[in-house]
């Protein structure tokens, strides 16, 4: 396997492994060092929690079977405290598991075993993904922080939606991100890599196809026959709605 280096502006991206299997851990760290990334390895919640004191890495790989911590608060921890990325770590039986740790705001998930090329190959979509913010042409700004759709209100500043009979909820940091995009760009079709923001997506990654249900379960009086949020058949997604920005 050829080392083909993928640098920040600042050198190499760091990436902390978490994972209380050694070998596992092993195996994830030298796959990624073979590719050019700086690698930390942990073996358990408190060790990581130590580290991001010191320094926030690029991205955070999370097996959720931890000894010492639920890996669904850690990654809760690091989706509402750390601006990194988090790629959810799990075994092949465990579909709920992969599901919640979407929902929960992961970026993207990898089934043991995995292919070394797979892993690399999602840890660099994750990366440019969160990269594009920063790139004002594929970015619409924000024209306020509270839009109105439908009778329904989304704080960007706060990531809270509220129904129109004052329900609230606070999404996490996935569903907000693809809110966002549904409400600056209503009544039109987006496919789901204009809804991830990259257009390098794996057509594997489900993760979009679980943020649309999410949001729907919330939006929609039937998630089985939604109105506001609706599939196009073979093209994507569209929101069916007026939006004011207040």
């Amino acid at each position: 396997m050829s080392t083909d280096l993928f640098l920040h502006a600042d050198g190499p991206r760091c990436i902390y492994v978490l994972d209380d299997d050694p070998d596992i851990c092993r195996l994830v760290s030298s796959t990624l060092r073979e590719f050019g990334f700086e690698v930390v390895e942990c073996h358990n919640a408190a060790t990581l929690r130590r580290l991001l004191l010191a320094r926030v890495p690029d991205l955070c790989i999370v097996d959720l079977g931890l000894p010492d911590a639920d890996g669904m608060d850690v990654v809760r921890d690091l989706q509402a405290r750390f601006a990194c990325g988090v790629m959810v770590l799990t075994g092949r039986g465990y579909l709920s598991d992969r599901v919640m740790g979407l929902e929960l705001g992961a970026d993207d998930y990898v089934v043991k075993p995995f292919e070394p090329r797979e892993l690399v190959a999602r840890v660099r979509s994750i990366l440019r993904r969160r990269d594009k913010p920063h790139n004002t042409q594929t970015q619409m700004p924000v024209r306020s922080q509270l839009a109105e759709f439908g009778g329904w209100h989304f704080r960007v500043d706060s990531n809270t939606l509220s129904s129109p009979g004052g329900q609230e909820w606070t999404l996490s940091a996935g569903e907000s991100r693809m809110l966002l995009q549904f409400l600056q760009r209503p009544n039109r079709i987006l496919d789901r890599e204009q809804l991830c923001g990259d257009r390098d997506l794996s057509a594997l990654d489900r993760g979009v196809d679980v943020r649309v249900s999410r949001l729907r379960r919330k939006l929609e009086s039937d998630s089985q026959q939604p109105k506001t949020i609706r599939t196009v058949y073979g093209a994507g997604y569209l929101l069916a709605a007026e939006v004011r920005w207040l």
